[in-house]
């Protein structure tokens, strides 16, 4: 079976893909997958920071294998039922590997971390930035670039968001009602609310 490759795209493209991947299209923000490392792991800005970077490079690299993996082995095999699961794998492979170097050179992130370093293996952002890389024909560079952005997407909300979290516990006094979880949604909404602005941004090509 013949099939063509993704045409390739222009600096503007990319630019503009990248753009709207951090800002107009945040995973977390605006399409809200992946909120369970947001809310579990944004308590200190330094462990966000940390996951974040995690993020980035599993995002980065399953978007790279797993376009590798659809164009030169499902695809040719006609296997395209099997995507999920074949980028599933990608990704918990990827995890592995990222699980053991934190473990080895940075211990007290990987502890503080704790079981959401591996849930990055059924985190929805990482798996939906393969699948959309796919399903919208972004070319290799194109895919990466994607990967890149969306991650560092997610690294800037979950950042923000921790740094308004450590500010709520250190200073803010709220209605008991209010206090701990219930907060946090509010917080989280707001920020959500903000980032809604970015969808009118249009940017030349």
């Amino acid at each position: 079976m013949s099939f063509v490759f993704p045409e390739a795209m222009g600096f503007g493209e990319i630019f503009s893909l990248a753009v709207a991947a951090i800002l107009v299209n945040n995973y977390i923000l605006v399409q809200f997958l992946g909120c369970c490392s947001f809310f579990g792991v944004s308590k200190k800005t330094e462990t966000a920071v940390g996951m974040g970077m995690a993020v980035i490079f599993v995002m980065a690299l399953a978007s790279a294998v797993s376009w590798a993996v659809w164009y030169f082995i499902l695809k040719p095999l006609e296997l395209e039922y099997m995507q999920t699961i074949a980028f599933i794998l990608v990704i918990a492979t990827l995890v592995q590997f990222v699980e053991m170097f934190m473990k080895k050179s940075m211990p007290a992130l990987y502890q503080a971390l704790g079981i959401f370093l591996p849930l990055i293996t059924t985190n929805c952002a990482v798996l939906g930035a393969a699948i959309t890389n796919i399903d919208n024909g972004y070319s290799f560079i194109g895919s990466v670039v994607y990967g890149v952005a969306a991650g560092i997407g997610y690294t800037l909300a979950i950042v923000i968001f921790a740094s308004i979290r450590e500010r709520l516990d250190a200073t803010a006094k709220c209605p008991k009602c209010f206090e701990g979880f219930p907060i946090q949604l509010i917080a989280a909404a707001l920020l959500a609310m903000s980032f809604m602005g970015f969808s009118g941004l249009h940017l030349p090509l």
